[in-house]
C-alpha cells in the first residue's frame, strides 16, 4: 500500500480494497521500522492516528467520504495541533502542547484525513538543510550522508522514503521546493495568502506560506483542495474564491509559453543539473509548449534583500518566546532580565540566534533606512520584473536548486554558502507568487528538480504543466533503492 499515490489510495479506500485502519497501521509499522535511519518524524501519536482511521472507516462504510477521507498525512511540526506537541524543531517549544488546531490542521480533520505524525524541520523554519533542528538532522533517503533540504526536509524525506503518502510543508524562501527537489518529490508553494497561516508558527510573516508535498502533481492538487481558502481569522489570507485544482490537470499544453529567465541558467548552476533541466524542458516542448527567453534583471539582488527582510521579521516574531507564557523557561532566574536572556540563550539554536541578531540590527535606529527600507524597495523591483515577464509568457521555468543534495556538514560552518542554495527560489516568496518543484531526473543517482513559477493564483496552471510532464515521464515514480524493510 505504501507504493500507492494519494489518488490511488483514495480509490482503494472507497472501493473497500483495504480500510483506513489497515492503511494507517501499515504506515505506522514502516515508521517504526525505518525512521531511525532517516529521522523524518519528531513525534508520532499512534493511538490518535488509529482512532482517526477508525472514524474514517465508519464514514467510508456509510458512503459519506471525501477524496482524503482515511488518507494518512504527515504534517510539518510548525502547525499547531491540539493535544500534540508542536515544537517547530526547537528546544524552545519542546514542551509546547497547543490547545487549538491551526486552520490547515482543522481543514484536514474536516476532510477526515489521518494525522500520522509531525515531521522534522529546521528550527523555526530557518535553514536549507534540516541540520538546525533540535532533534538532529533528517537524512536524505537517496543517500543518508546527504541533507534532505530545509526547512521542510522531514516532510520531503518522509514522502520519498514512503513513510507517508503525502505531507504538508511551509515555504518562506524555498522550504517546500528545495527539499522536494533534493528528495525527488513534487512540492507546491501556493500564492501568498492562498492558504491560511493561522496556527502556523511564524518565521517571516510576509513570506511564509503553507503548501502540499507529495509524489505527484495530482496528489498535490488533491491536498491543495483541502488546504486552500479564505480564513476570516487570518488577515493575510486572500478572500479570492478557490477552485477545484484537479479540474484542469489534463488540459493540453499546446501553445503554452514557458519563459526561461536567462539569469537562472548562468554561472552557479551545476552543469549536469542544467542538462537535466534542458531535457525536462524539451519534454514540455514535445507536449506543445513554446520556450521564450526572458530576463529578471534584479535577480542578483534577491539574496541580499531576502536576508534583510526575513531576519527582520523573524526578530520581531520570535520576541514572544520569552519564558513567561509558554515554551522553555530557564531554571531559577535571578530576575526578569536573567529570565529573558537565559531562556532565549538556552532555547534557541545558533542559526535562529544569528537571524535574530541580523534582523534586530537591520531594524535598529540609524540602520532601518539603509537596510530594511532599501530591501523593501528592492522587493518591489523584483516583483515588477516578474510582472513584466508574465506579460510575455504564461509560466516561468528553471532549476529549483544549483545542484543535487549536498553532504551533511558541508555548509554548516559557512552560512553564506548555505544561503546561496536558495538563489533560485527566494524571489518567488518576495513577489508572493506560486511556485513548485517537479522531479526532473537525476545526477549521480541524486534527484534534481524543475521549478515552475506562475502569476498570482495560477496554481491550477502550474499543476497542469507538472501533471502533463509527469504523464510523459517517469522521474516522479523513481524511488530510493534502500527504503524497503528487507534492505535493513
Amino acid at each position: 500500500m505504501h507504493q500507492l499515490s494519494v489518488a490511488e489510495l483514495g480509490r482503494g479506500l472507497r472501493d473497500k480494497q483495504f480500510s483506513s485502519a489497515e492503511l494507517t497501521r501499515a504506515f505506522l509499522e514502516r515508521i517504526d521500522a525505518l525512521d531511525a535511519r532517516y529521522n523524518c518524524y519528531i513525534s508520532v501519536d499512534r493511538e490518535a492516528a488509529l482512532a482517526a482511521a477508525g472514524a474514517a472507516d465508519a464514514r467510508l462504510q456509510s458512503g459519506d467520504a471525501g477524496p482524503l477521507t482515511g488518507i494518512p498525512i504527515a504534517h510539518k511540526d510548525i502547525f499547531c495541533t491540539r493535544g500534540q506537541r508542536t515544537s517547530c524543531g526547537s528546544r524552545m517549544l519542546d514542551n509546547f502542547i497547543p490547545p487549538y488546531d491551526a486552520t490547515l490542521i482543522a481543514r484536514f480533520k474536516q476532510q477526515h484525513a489521518v494525522i500520522l505524525g509531525k515531521t522534522n524541520m529546521d528550527e523555526f523554519a530557518m535553514g536549507s538543510s534540516n541540520e538546525s533542528s533540535y532533534y538532529g538532522p533528517t537524512r536524505n533517503p537517496w543517500d543518508t550522508a546527504r541533507v534532505p533540504g530545509g526547512s521542510s526536509g522531514g516532510s520531503a524525506a518522509a514522502v520519498a522514503a514512503r513513510l507517508a503518502p503525502a505531507a504538508t510543508g511551509t515555504d518562506t524562501g524555498g522550504s517546500i521546493r528545495q527539499p522536494a527537489a533534493f528528495c525527488g518529490i513534487t512540492g507546491l508553494k501556493p500564492t501568498y495568502g492562498r492558504v491560511s497561516r493561522l496556527g502556523m508558527i511564524a518565521f517571516a510573516s510576509s513570506l511564509d506560506q503553507a503548501g502540499p508535498m507529495a509524489r505527484s502533481a495530482e496528489d498535490c492538487a488533491l491536498l491543495l483542495n483541502a488546504m486552500a481558502g479564505h480564513d476570516p481569522l487570518d488577515s493575510t489570507c486572500s478572500t479570492r474564491d478557490t477552485e477545484d485544482y484537479t479540474a484542469a490537470l489534463d488540459t493540453s499544453l499546446e501553445g503554452l509559453r514557458i519563459g526561461l529567465p536567462r539569469e537562472y541558467f548562468g554561472e552557479g548552476l551545476d552543469g549536469a543539473t542544467g542538462e537535466r533541466i534542458d531535457t525536462a524542458l524539451q519534454a514540455l516542448v514535445a507536449l506543445g509548449a513554446q520556450l521564450v527567453d526572458v530576463s529578471l534583471p534584479h535577480s542578483h539582488l534577491t539574496i541580499p534583500a531576502y536576508y534583510v527582510i526575513a531576519p527582520a521579521e523573524a526578530s520581531t516574531n520570535l520576541s514572544r518566546f520569552d519564558g513567561v507564557r509558554y515554551g522553555h523557561r530557564c531554571d531559577d532566574p535571578a530576575d526578569l532580565h536573567d529570565l529573558y536572556t537565559r531562556t532565549r540563550e538556552e532555547g534557541f539554536g545558533d542559526e535562529v540566534k544569528r537571524r535574530i541578531l541580523v534582523g534586530t540590527y537591520a531594524l535598529s535606529a540609524g540602520y532601518y533606512d539603509a537596510y530594511y527600507k532599501k530591501a523593501q524597495q528592492v522587493r518591489r523591483l523584483i516583483k515588477e520584473d516578474f510582472s513584466a515577464c508574465f506579460e510575455q509568457v504564461d509560466v516561468l521555468a528553471g532549476p529549483t536548486t544549483p545542484g543535487p543534495a549536498f553532504e551533511i556538514g558541508a555548509k554548516s560552518d559557512d552560512p553564506v554558502a548555505m544561503y546561496l542554495e536558495d538563489v533560485y527560489t527566494l524571489a518567488v516568496n518576495l513577489a508572493g507568487l506560486p511556485g513548485m518543484s517537479v522531479p526532473a531526473g537525476q545526477v549521480d543517482g541524486l534527484p534534481v528538480g524543475l521549478q515552475l513559477i506562475g502569476p498570482h493564483f495560477a496554481e491550477s496552471r502550474l499543476l497542469n504543466v507538472a501533471h502533463r510532464l509527469q504523464q510523459a515521464t517517469d522521474w516522479h515514480t523513481r524511488q530510493p533503492a534502500d527504503i524497503e524493510r528487507g534492505s535493513q
